[in-house]
């Protein structure tokens, strides 16, 4: 039986009155995939800080390769063996490769000067411990998210590493990055490197974990072997809800397209695009990240506008030049990057939701009717279930979940007749997952027209009435959904 490695014993954590961690315990083996799973204010950053030394528990303490801390320091934690990748990856972007690599080798030998044949063999020989090639002069951002967590990996890989802690290490990634990722864990393995991988997507907590750990409001709820768990267990661990599968199925469909793309195309990108959208549908649009689906997603609000075919508005063709002219043809986009693309996260909450809509609610002279404003706001936080005490309080103090109901409050308040969402669920937990697409599955049946574009495939087959499959820039499948599963989907993907 493996030797265990780290074990967190009755730790709880406080911070002003809210408790983070209530009298957790868990533990890894040597070489151990361990899963630490949880929704958004779970509990788990609080946990990961804790075991790398950031926070002191209140109570409690860790043992690490057989020593007891009740407290350590982040430089104690890394010369013990303990390397967390969180999810910026903590790397320069105005450096190379081989810079980014070699910095803390060079910073730890107290080198006054740089001996840059020294630099790039330090460079190469951490690379090469996973396997991989990268181009050492490359900057680094420049670089995929993907080749940047490998160079976060081969850093971290440097000091005697024992245990890797990855927080939410997928979450930008594609299917196939995501393999590639699982293959290096799957090599540390083998070397006896543990791996505590943060995340609340299941399907991935199933394939690469052996054991896992699941908090809920700062509790520990379930940990054990991955074999003993499945969805349904799955899903109620972590949010103490009950989901039942269920697929959506239209009502009310207007005779009439409301939306449709004639042979749109733009070249380079995609191309001999046609489609109908309807109210009361869904429909889909999935393929890999390199398909085509994203451009298409931009075309469609005008971000990227169409140089070939054209679209149709309650079948008449219009130009969608820029977002200005989507707006005024009634069709809202959600970003698939809310953080840069779709909110003013220092900005409240209420701001983010009525700024579309700001021209109706200023009177003269260019005032904002704020009893028209805090109607509105106090309208889409209720209709929205936005969970926040203060509607006035920055939209960086949400969750990854409620932020997106933001980004579609933004959207919805502007009456929208097409709504398009390209990645509607990214980065979020399994309960506003579940939330969100009853929204959309509600703003449907309410007569809007819905384009959901994602790689996720149970998303789509969950959601969708009509799925069409996206490859090297064309459409290659259109599937109703009574006849779309998730490997006849992918089959068409690969």
């Amino acid at each position: 039986m493996a030797e265990i490695l780290l074990k967190a014993q009755s730790i709880s954590k406080s911070f002003v009155g809210v408790q983070a961690l209530k009298d957790v315990s868990f533990s890894i083996k040597r070489g151990e995939i361990h899963c630490l799973a949880g929704e958004n204010g779970s509990g788990k950053s609080t946990l990961i800080k804790v075991i790398s030394g950031v926070y002191t528990p209140d109570s409690g303490h860790i043992e690490f390769d057989g020593h007891q801390y009740s407290k350590i320091t982040p430089i104690e934690a890394i010369n013990h063996g303990i390397q967390v990748i969180y999810q910026d990856f903590s790397i320069f972007p105005n450096l190379t490769v081989m810079e980014n690599l070699a910095l803390n080798t060079e910073l730890a030998a107290n080198r006054r000067f740089a001996n840059w044949k020294r630099i790039r063999q330090i460079a190469e020989e951490a690379l090469s411990k996973i396997n991989v090639k990268i181009n050492l002069d490359a900057y680094v951002g420049s670089l995929t998210v993907a080749e940047k967590q490998i160079i976060a990996i081969s850093r971290a890989l440097m000091f005697n590493t024992k245990l890797i802690i990855m927080d939410e290490p997928t979450t930008a990634l594609t299917k196939k990055e995501v393999r590639n990722l699982f293959s290096i864990i799957l090599q540390l393995k083998e070397r006896g490197i543990a791996t505590l991988f943060v995340s609340h997507k299941l399907n991935e907590v199933f394939e690469i974990s052996e054991n896992f750990t699941i908090l809920r409001s700062g509790e520990l709820v379930a940990t054990g072997s991955t074999k003993d768990l499945d969805d349904r267990k799955f899903s109620y661990y972590m949010t103490g809800r009950t989901f039942e599968p269920r697929r959506f199925i239209p009502t009310d469909i207007t005779p009439k397209p409301i939306f449709e793309a004639d042979r749109v195309g733009i070249p380079g990108s995609f191309s001999d695009v046609s489609f109908s959208l309807h109210g009361g549908q869904i429909i889909g649009i999935t393929g890999l990240l390199d398909s085509g689906r994203t451009e298409l997603a931009l075309s469609m609000f005008g971000m990227k506008p169409i140089k070939e075919g054209e679209y149709r508005v309650h079948g008449k063709a219009v130009a969608v030049k820029s977002p200005k002219d989507a707006i005024e043809h009634q069709i809202g986009y959600v970003p698939e990057d809310r953080l840069s693309e779709g909110l003013f996260l220092s900005q409240p909450i209420g701001d983010n939701i009525v700024i579309t809509e700001l021209d109706t609610l200023t009177k003269r002279f260019g005032v904002v009717d704020q009893k028209k404003r805090g109607d509105e706001v106090t309208r889409w936080v209720k209709n929205l279930a936005i969970a926040t005490p203060n509607p006035d309080n920055a939209c960086q103090t949400l969750s990854g979940g409620n932020q997106q109901r933001v980004v579609l409050a933004k959207w919805l308040a502007n009456n929208p007749r097409v709504l398009i969402l390209n990645g509607p669920t990214v980065g979020v937990d399994i309960g506003s997952k579940h939330d969100i697409h009853t929204i959309l599955q509600e703003l449907a049946k309410e007569g809007m027209g819905i384009i959901i574009i994602t790689d996720d495939l149970p998303e789509v087959v969950e959601n969708c009435s009509e799925i069409l499959v996206m490859k090297s820039g064309k459409i290659v499948a259109t599937l109703a959904a009574e006849e779309a599963d998730e490997q006849k989907i992918l089959s068409y993907m690969l």
